[in-house]
């Protein structure tokens, strides 16, 4: 049965009405963008420091470390190597003796130390003989690297502060070796110039981290004297 023209023209404007009510209630689009998990929450992608602010930080961590350092040198060469003279008729221990030693000083030392003095040596090698190179050692480098733009220079002054720490570490057993086991003029004088370095390295280490510290501080204050309007 074919339909009247009034039928023809009105399903047409049913549809598009139907039409029109689907887009009327189709939600808006939401804007572009990550969207948050239930239970999760958008990572904070600024921070809100200045880096002053952040080099700030890293000098917090500067200070507290130097500050460990310091007290490490004072107990480890000032006081307990210090007291270990008293274990052995008042001989200088073989980490003191900045120009070196001989054989014959290891002799005397061997027969005043007994079992528990070596053993006590020892142990202080072990500890804050340990924790003193290496915490110098990080200290100079987050020095270096806070203050010091450039990589090369960066790489070239981290070597001091390194060689510092693996030269003290390994003369350490060497010291306890000589004092335990066999012992002969080679291994003392390998011994021996092992303890030089290592003192040499300390100042060397120590230079590098004051020179950098006052470098960046004249620069600094340079920059904000040319900022200042004063230069």
């Amino acid at each position: 049965m074919s339909k009247k023209p009034a039928q023809r023209r009105k399903k047409p404007r049913n549809r598009q009405s139907t039409s029109s009510r689907g887009t009327a209630t189709r939600p808006a689009s939401t804007p572009a963008g990550p969207v948050p998990r239930p239970g999760s929450a958008l990572a904070n992608t600024t921070t809100g420091r200045t880096p002053e602010q952040a080099q700030g930080n890293g000098n917090l961590i500067l200070w507290a470390g130097l500050g460990a350092a310091v007290l490490l040198f004072w107990y480890y060469h000032l006081v307990v190597l210090h007291q270990m003279q008293d274990l052995a008729g008042g001989l200088a221990m073989p980490d003191q003796m900045i120009g070196g030693y001989r054989l014959p000083h290891i002799e005397q030392l061997r027969s005043h130390m007994d079992a528990d003095a070596r053993g006590q040596l020892s142990y202080v090698h072990k500890t804050a003989g340990t924790l003193f190179p290496l915490f110098l050692s990080l200290v100079t480098m987050l020095t270096i690297a806070l203050h010091v733009p450039r990589r090369g220079l960066r790489w070239a002054l981290w070597a001091v502060p390194l060689v510092f720490a693996i030269v003290d570490l390994w003369d350490n057993p060497l010291i306890d070796g000589l004092l335990s086991g066999p012992v002969d003029a080679a291994s003392v004088a390998t011994a021996s110039a092992l303890t030089v370095a290592s003192w040499y390295l300390l100042f060397a280490t120590v230079a590098t981290g004051l020179g950098v510290v006052i470098t960046a501080f004249v620069r600094t204050f340079r920059r904000k004297w040319s900022e200042a309007g004063l230069s």
